[in-house]
């Protein structure tokens, strides 16, 4: 049987594509259904028999980039289109009495109902009268949004147990008036007690199968390229802004929809903010600069800083800091072991974590202008979970397997000599166990940051 619903699901892909017009959602490079389905499968397996519902972000009616899905609920459904939510009821073996019969698992994706004259801004959207629905949203049941409550409350009055079984997304506005109206209309004299779904979905999310890793593997490559043609475009006299605008520019044309987060591009005395977001400098002869950009391709980011001098040759006290921090990351390189080593661990309490092995490199090497160690001058954790979002959830300091991403990041920022470094790499956890670099093909030693710098012959 579930080789016949996969080899359905295979056929409604390749239907949808083929028979409506216009393809409704967005133009993402979308995995098949069945990695959609095997996810919320696995999610129903973790609610302990009960019932999970996540809603889809609303859409404003003026943006400034493409609309941006929930992230649970695109990772769990694939659907980029507003409005929407998702009931997942996870299946419940019979109990020994009659009155507990056996509930079989099922999963409905509920649509809005189109508003027409709203279509004349944003787009045609899909909505449940379509006959086709289902073989365009690869779930196995497509109802009106109208019905959610309904299907909910039949749902709990079948199992009244399910009332106390609620997956929600605990900030969702949508959610809690669902709940609120299931239990005045249930008769119930207080509010079901829900839980949180996010932790859930969490721990699905930490592990990437195949699919989301060519996905991570594009983003990583069109951010590449957005790093290179900043590389060339760095000299005194061009404004921090001009390259910001060149790097979104590079990123929307190799499939980006948008940047990860908001480019970072600090020089001088900003290359030591960690965050900074103004790029209203202009770059001045002699300075070094972070800039930290990086771009979303179909939802899933990367995450790239690197370091440069604005005139192309870092002076000697630079490089000497870059080297520092490039030993630095190469060291917790060296630490890894899949399936001891963690990451996000500032306080390095852990002996185990890569940011112990980081640290303690930096704070053995090299000094301040006062003879203290640079590791006073580095003031965050080494790394982060990468994936749907920029800083994909995890327990920190989270062990690393096989499938996860993560980025190894460490920085060295000193106010007084207007001199921040920071290098940052995705990194993926290979199923051997070994480290693979998304971003092996960008410069990494002062050398070859020096080598990309130069004008072409």
């Amino acid at each position: 049987m579930s080789r016949m619903k996969s080899q359905f699901r295979l056929f409604a892909a390749l239907l949808a594509t083929c028979i409506l017009l216009p393809v409704f959602g967005s133009a993402l490079e979308k995995q098949p259904f069945d990695a959609y389905h095997a996810r919320r499968v696995a999610l129903a397996q973790k609610l302990q028999g009960g019932v999970a519902i996540l809603f889809a972000a609303e859409q404003p009616l003026v943006d400034f980039m493409p609309y941006r899905q929930d992230e649970d609920f695109y990772y769990l459904t694939g659907w980029n289109e507003p409005g929407a939510a998702l009931m997942i009821v996870a299946a419940k073996p019979a109990g020994t009495a009659a009155a507990d019969p056996a509930r079989a698992y099922r999963e409905i994706l509920f649509l809005p109902t189109r508003n027409l004259r709203m279509e004349k801004y944003t787009g045609e959207k899909l909505d449940a009268a379509n006959p086709h629905a289902e073989h365009v949203v690869g779930v196995d049941e497509v109802l009106p949004m109208t019905d959610l409550a309904s299907e909910l409350n039949k749902a709990i009055a079948a199992d009244r147990r399910l009332a106390s079984q609620l997956y929600i997304e605990p900030d969702a506005p949508a959610a809690k008036a669902l709940i609120t109206w299931v239990a005045s209309t249930l008769g119930m004299d207080t509010t079901p007690a829900t839980h949180d779904v996010s932790p859930l979905t969490t721990q699905l999310r930490l592990v990437k199968d195949p699919g989301e890793l060519a996905l991570l593997k594009k983003a990583s490559d069109a951010s590449i390229a957005a790093q290179l043609t900043m590389l060339h475009n760095t000299k005194p006299g061009v404004t921090e802004r001009a390259l910001a605008g060149k790097i979104l520019a590079t990123l929307m044309e190799n499939g980006c929809e948008r940047p990860s987060y908001a480019p970072i591009v600090g020089t001088g005395i900003n290359s030591t903010t960690l965050h900074y977001s103004e790029n209203t400098a202009t770059l001045a002869d002699g300075d070094i600069m972070v800039v930290d950009a990086a771009g979303e391709y179909s939802m899933y980011a990367s995450d790239i800083t690197r370091t440069v001098p604005v005139n192309g040759h870092f002076t000697a006290r630079q490089r000497e800091v870059y080297d520092v921090v490039l030993g630095a990351q190469r060291a917790a390189i060296a630490a890894f072991v899949a399936g001891k080593s963690t990451i996000n661990d500032p306080q390095h309490r852990d002996p185990n974590s890569l940011d112990s092995a980081a640290w303690n490199y930096i704070n053995t090497h090299g000094k301040g202008l006062h003879a203290e160690p640079l590791s006073d001058y580095w003031i965050h954790g080494l790394g982060h979970m990468v994936g749907i979002n920029v800083h994909d959830p995890s327990g920190y300091p989270a062990v690393l397997k096989p499938g996860m991403v993560f980025t190894i990041e460490p920085g060295v920022y000193i106010p007084s000599e207007k001199l921040g470094v920071r290098i940052e790499d995705v990194f993926v956890v290979g199923q051997d166990g070994k480290l693979i670099d998304l971003v092996a093909d960008l410069p990494h030693t002062a050398d070859e940051v020096e080598s990309a710098m130069k004008p072409a012959k």
